[in-house]
């Protein structure tokens, strides 16, 4: 046992001593043990016990059965809410993600034992130190992910610890151990007996860590066959042409690499370049086009989010980027304007995809992509600055003005105020109240005498 020195929060030190007194041991396990460890703030506090949940619930008086099968009790403190659960053997995994039934052990190494990766398998005590009998703490100095035990046992009782490994590695910038390493690639199918909004966590988190370049482990190792084959097309996919050196799987990497490390930028980068796999043709030179590329990777990336059990807002937000990536408007103030209107507060985003999509092209590629990102940047910050209008809530009439001259409700009124937006986008000079209220009775006039 490492008298290793951890400073735990007052509340878990209070439930420690507590059930201490009561005649039971108690240690804090898990996740917040290897955070503390590796000087990182844990996200909550899990605490394992001697005392069966029966005996927990005896020690504390406000507590609510979380998990009482499974040995969980939660113990509500004023200081917040702390689980507090039985050491344990789990049973046979019959879903390949939970057991069928858990046995109680008075033994806490037997309880690390059932514990995924061996930096995740340690138990700390402040009068004891660190409780480590599987080398987690060599894992964590030497920065690797291994598995508890046997590899395939761990793979084959929660499939899910498939995808965690790849993500740990991804957060942690560790290496996967060989044998380890060899079981994913064994095991990577029975991921499809995972559901789709659990390998969706994992997959973001590894995606938005501080090693997204990490996803090509889910690729090595047969994981994308399963839940993103997309991939394993876009790493077969060539782009034989001037302004690449990847194909478009690596391509895609550098560029989520490049991004800053939010959920619809990272998706937006994994996905904005997967339709070239499916559009993909040759000219007469040689070199791959990928005509209307952005408009299918638009298509495909809504219907595998949606697979994927995305949100509504994050799937739309990432089309949306996916869509005006490539540099789809004129590239002056104008086109800009336009832009902006289509793309709303996006715009930010879509500046930082546009330059990482352009870092990750061969020197050639750069040579020209790059100052163009350059320059739509310079006229998008001219026209905030200045505060162009570029949305119809900044035009300078509404409806009821033009209700007022008569237009009624309707897609008529519609028809108006969007040509209206349209001119002020041309123009922003366009944008006062009297030319706008005479152009909309214009227009007004020109509807009714068609209809």
């Amino acid at each position: 046992m490492e008298k290793i020195r951890i400073d735990i929060p007052d509340p878990v030190n209070y439930i420690l001593k507590k059930l201490n007194a009561a005649g039971h041991e108690a240690y804090a396990v898990g996740g917040c043990v290897r955070d503390a460890l590796l000087g990182r703030e844990p996200n909550d506090w899990d605490i394992t016990t001697s005392a069966l949940p029966s005996q927990v619930k005896e020690v504390f008086h406000r507590t609510i059965d979380t998990g009482i099968r499974h040995g969980t009790v939660t113990v509500l403190l004023r200081e917040g809410q702390f689980e507090v659960t039985t050491y344990r053997i789990d049973g046979i995994y019959e879903d390949s993600r939970h057991p069928k039934e858990v046995t109680f052990t008075a033994k806490l190494t037997e309880d690390l034992r059932r514990r995924d990766f061996t930096i995740n398998a340690m138990a700390y005590h402040p009068s004891v130190g660190t409780v480590d009998p599987y080398g987690g703490l060599r894992d964590l100095s030497e920065g690797v992910i291994r598995a508890v035990g046997v590899p395939a046992e761990r793979f084959d009782e929660d499939a899910l610890r498939i995808m965690r490994a790849v993500r740990f590695s991804a957060q942690l910038g560790f290496a996967i151990d060989p044998g380890t390493y060899l079981a994913l690639r064994d095991f990577a199918p029975r991921l499809e007996l995972i559901s789709r909004e659990r390998i969706r966590d994992e997959l973001i988190k590894l995606i938005t860590s501080p090693y997204p370049e990490t996803f090509e482990v889910l690729y090595d190792t047969g994981i994308t066959k399963v839940i993103f084959p997309r991939f394993d097309e876009m790493m077969a996919c060539p782009q034989n042409r001037p302004s690449h050196k990847y194909n478009v799987g690596l391509h895609t990497l550098a560029v989520m690499q490049s991004v800053p490390p939010t959920v619809r930028l990272r998706l937006a980068a994994l996905l904005h370049d997967s339709a070239k796999p499916e559009v993909r043709t040759v000219n007469d030179r040689g070199w791959d086009v990928f005509t209307g590329h952005h408009t299918a990777g638009a298509a495909f990336a809504e219907k595998w989010l949606r697979e994927m059990r995305l949100d509504n807002a994050t799937i739309a937000d990432v089309c949306t980027l996916i869509r005006y990536h490539d540099f789809l408007f004129p590239k002056d103030e104008a086109g800009v304007r336009h832009a902006m209107n289509l793309v709303g507060d996006l715009f930010d985003d879509l500046l930082l995809l546009m330059k990482a999509d352009s870092e990750a092209k061969s020197d050639e590629g750069k040579a020209w992509h790059l100052p163009v990102v350059e320059q739509i940047g310079t006229l998008y910050h001219a026209i905030k600055e200045r505060g162009d209008c570029v949305d119809m809530k900044h035009l300078a009439v509404t409806g009821g003005d033009l209700i007022r001259l008569g237009i009624n409700p309707g897609p008529g009124m519609g028809e108006v105020l969007n040509t209206l937006l349209d001119e002020v986008l041309d123009d922003p000079a366009k944008n006062d109240r009297e030319y706008l209220l005479c152009e909309a009775a214009h227009l007004a006039s020109e509807i009714h005498s068609k209809g």
